[in-house]
């Protein structure tokens, strides 16, 4: 297939009906320019996606292959019908994963195609069909350097013990700076690595370290029962996918406790939303209990968002990062989380700085447009403080 170039602004193109949707449903055409490709399938869309460096993939019923490229939605050239998208949708399934879907659940899973790319997917229904996300991952796990992240991110991961987090909304990248910091450790360390994901993403060979990783719904019945399993496995280090609930929450803070160094993600957008979210986990009456837990084991918080280049060349990561030093666990354990900001704002030399901070840095060395960062940061006022 002749790729054609996603345009990085498109207009919203104008609704027309498809022949072959609900009669409802629209469909929306490919990119102004772009020629029209009738012949395509799983494949072809995930190669066009590789080629045109976007991060998702939206298939479903009832419009055109929608592709996500740095950080928006964009029309490809692809033009089927529904029971061509449907079919796209259902022929990436196991039969078991067809009972599954038939049953009414949603489906999560890692896909691979005959050229061993990945991908992470999730196929769900709406009104009446059939719809897909797939997230495209990197052929290769990235190193931290790949990534951009500051050196203290590194520091973080060669802890040799306690909880490290790492935080951000949807797309954000959490899963990947998880997987280079696990490549780094398999590289550095001599330990026994075990990671507990829904569904496994970036596959790590055992190099320097012995690497298990098991997947929710396949390994395991669900991440708190491989985290009580990992205890009698004789782990250094456990990979948490997502602490979702209190069954996980208290089993990877007691895996931390215990000396172990874990690792985890949550959906949260700051260092104090983060220690507010597990805290809130907890039954009001045990809420002390777990501040306290924290305060014992937290090693650090690293929130990313992922923000577009001034130039559109691609996207880069904006970071805040809490370090687990004595003024911050103490105003963990007291639940004075409010003081979190001015506390990583002094604590430059340990590595710490808001988001706000450095969304300012990125703006000053022209990485980043002065409007995204606005539209990124959650303290605006802080945002202006530091860029006047």
């Amino acid at each position: 297939m002749q790729a054609v170039r996603l345009p990085p602004h498109p207009e919203a193109p104008h609704p027309e009906a498809h022949p072959e949707a609900h009669p409802e449903a629209h469909a929306q055409p490919p990119a102004e320019g772009a020629k029209a490709v009738a012949t395509f399938d799983i494949g072809t869309l995930l190669s066009y996606a590789r080629a045109h460096d976007c991060s998702d993939l939206h298939i479903t019923d009832h419009r055109h292959p929608t592709f996500r490229r740095l950080g928006e939605l964009v029309c490809g050239p692809f033009v089927g019908t529904r029971q061509d998208y449907m079919g796209i949708i259902v022929g990436m399934l196991t039969e078991q994963q067809r009972k599954v879907l038939a049953g009414g659940q949603d489906l999560d899973f890692s896909f691979e195609t005959s050229d061993g790319m990945r991908y992470r997917c999730n196929v769900y229904r709406q009104r009446g069909g059939l719809a897909a996300a797939i997230r495209v991952l990197s052929a290769d796990v990235p190193s931290l350097a790949d990534l951009g992240l500051p050196d203290v991110v590194r520091v973080l991961a060669e802890q040799p013990r306690g909880i490290v987090l790492v935080t951000g909304p949807t797309g954000s990248g959490k899963s990947t700076t998880l997987a280079a910091m696990i490549a780094h450790l398999n590289e550095t360390r001599r330990a026994h690595i075990i990671t507990i994901e829904d569904p496994v993403e970036y596959l790590h060979v055992s190099k320097s370290c012995l690497v298990h990783q098991r997947e929710v719904h396949r390994d395991t019945p669900s991440f708190a029962d491989a985290l009580r399993s990992a205890m009698r496995e004789d782990p250094d280090i456990i990979l948490v996918g997502e602490m979702r609930d209190f069954e996980t929450v208290s089993a990877a803070v007691s895996a931390a406790e215990t000396g172990h160094l874990v690792f985890s993600t949550l959906h949260t957008t700051g260092a104090a939303q983060t220690i507010d979210r597990i805290v809130d986990v907890y039954p009001a009456h045990s809420q002390g209990m777990i501040r306290s837990q924290l305060a014992g084991v937290l090693r650090g918080v690293v929130t990313q968002a992922l923000v577009p280049r001034a130039d559109r060349s691609g996207r880069v990561a904006a970071t805040e990062i809490l370090v687990g030093s004595d003024a911050v666990l103490n105003q963990v354990r007291e639940g004075k989380l409010h003081q979190l900001a001015s506390t990583m704002q002094a604590g430059a030399q340990l590595g710490m700085h808001t988001l706000a901070g450095d969304l300012a840095r990125l703006v000053r060395t022209g990485v980043v447009s002065r409007e995204v960062a606005y539209q990124t940061a959650g303290d605006t006022a802080e945002l202006e403080q530091y860029l006047s």
